[in-house]
């Protein structure tokens, strides 16, 4: 597949980076907002293309041209408030569903957050984030994307380890970055995590065997 990576600058999208490098079934273009970060992908032979999701939808579907499948690993980030959540979080994804569905890109793999989709466990402190998440999954439910909706619990910068719990509903718990791209990377071409969406946590099955009971 030919896969087009939004926010592949950002921590998961850095871990898909080296998947894709080493992949020999999949080729990568990604996504990122400054000409310097382009730069550096290009220098280290990653193919890239300069975009803002909060430009315009034929400016993602451009950066979406022939590909086969979007990745939308993209965020806001901690330190911004509730407006730039609302513009990244929410509305960029939404652009970018629109562009892959521009661009014939009929396979869309989201990561949002925990329990997203279920509005009683949504934290106090960060609620505007999950609202963000919780509609911008919804609309990807509402397409006629092949996607996948994958909801990591809390992420941890410490080294994977491939086992995992992947299921509906998860009691929470946390996650590495480096696993939450993995399971990004593996269900790419698992055609029964299309029009899926799952929690996912650390756990004790492997990957491919957890993501087999989606």
């Amino acid at each position: 597949m030919n896969v087009l990576l939004i926010g592949a600058n950002g921590q998961i999208g850095k871990h898909l980076i080296e998947l894709f490098q080493e992949s020999n079934e999949h080729t990568v273009r990604a996504m990122v907002r400054k000409n310097e970060q382009a730069e550096a992908l290009k220098k280290s032979g990653v193919e890239s293309v300069v975009a803002d999701l909060e430009g315009s939808v034929d400016g993602i579907a451009e950066a979406a041209k022939d590909s086969d499948a979007v990745i939308f690993t993209a965020g806001s980030g901690g330190s911004t408030g509730a407006d730039k959540t609302i513009l990244v979080d929410l509305d960029g994804a939404v652009k970018s569903m629109e562009a892959a569905q521009q661009a014939g890109a009929k396979r869309f793999i989201i990561v949002s957050a925990h329990q997203a989709h279920n509005r009683e466990n949504w934290s106090e402190q960060i609620k505007y984030y999950y609202a963000a998440k919780h509609y911008a999954d919804r609309m990807l439910e509402a397409s006629d994307l092949d996607y996948t909706i994958v909801r990591p619990g809390g992420l941890l910068n410490e080294a994977g380890n491939g086992k995992i719990s992947a299921a509906e509903n998860l009691e929470r718990g946390s996650i590495s970055r480096e696993d939450v791209a993995r399971t990004v990377f593996a269900a790419l071409n698992m055609k029964n995590t299309y029009k899926r969406s799952f929690d996912l946590i650390s756990g004790e099955k492997s990957i491919n065997d957890a993501l087999k009971t989606i």
